[in-house]
């Protein structure tokens, strides 16, 4: 356990997804030094190479790298697409490094939700958050049937909270997952529309960021309950 002030690395794909994650840490955990590191490129490159390319994973592990030298103590990756990156720097430092949304998906799989929506504003996140969350149901609920869908609206990544939740909304009915259980917003760059979306929809709303934020300062500070599956995960 570190004792005070954690530096704690924040490596963002898009400067919203920064804004929206500081504003976490500031309310979560406050008692971290954040480091804020901005490759503004990944996502589009992401996105122009139909995914993640051998390229771009090297290039994200070079900015974990980057920060690791930096002292980091803690590391979060804000963008969702390359959370897959994540699994290979675990095995190369020894710090916590959490996926954008890896408590969120934790969460939602320990409630009572059967059937789980996920929404996004851009393609890349939609097949790295379901592999995320399939990738953590034998730990959270092996004996437990999920069902999962989808729904990409590229709308919504502009225009305010409204327009947002109401772009997620149409996209969300369209892909046949408006009598899901619960929705996970896929990118931190959505979580301003949390609200309006779960009032359009009558559905409860969950966001990666203040989870996130949560997990780290559990793992960091003394005194801070954590389940053994929140630790295994994110070390």
């Amino acid at each position: 356990m570190i004792e005070t002030q954690p530096l704690v690395a924040l490596i963002h794909a898009v400067p919203t997804g920064a804004r929206i994650a500081q504003q976490a840490f500031a309310q979560e955990f406050p008692q971290a030094t954040v480091w804020n590191v901005l490759d503004d490129r990944l996502l589009d490159d992401a996105r122009d190479a139909g995914g993640l390319t051998d390229a771009l994973r090297r290039r994200m592990l070079r900015l974990i790298g980057h920060v690791m030298d930096g002292g980091a103590q803690g590391l979060l990756l804000t963008c969702s697409s390359y959370g897959e990156v994540v699994d290979t720097a675990r095995t190369l430092w020894d710090v916590p490094v959490l996926k954008s949304d890896e408590d969120m998906f934790t969460a939602a799989l320990a409630g009572p939700y059967r059937r789980i929506a996920l929404v996004a504003s851009t393609a890349p996140a939609v097949p790295a958050a379901v592999a995320q969350l399939e990738a953590l149901v034998p730990a959270v609920r092996p004996d437990r049937p999920v069902q999962i869908v989808t729904a990409l609206s590229e709308k919504a990544g502009t225009g305010d909270a409204q327009d947002m939740a109401r772009h997620l909304a149409d996209a969300l009915h369209a892909a046949g997952g408006a009598d899901a259980d619960v929705v996970l917003l896929a990118q931190y760059s959505l979580t301003p529309a949390r609200e309006a979306l779960a009032a359009l929809t009558g559905l409860p709303v969950l966001d990666g960021a203040g989870a996130a934020a949560r997990m780290l300062h559990g793992l960091l500070v003394p005194g801070r309950e954590q389940t053994d599956t929140a630790v295994a995960a994110a070390r």
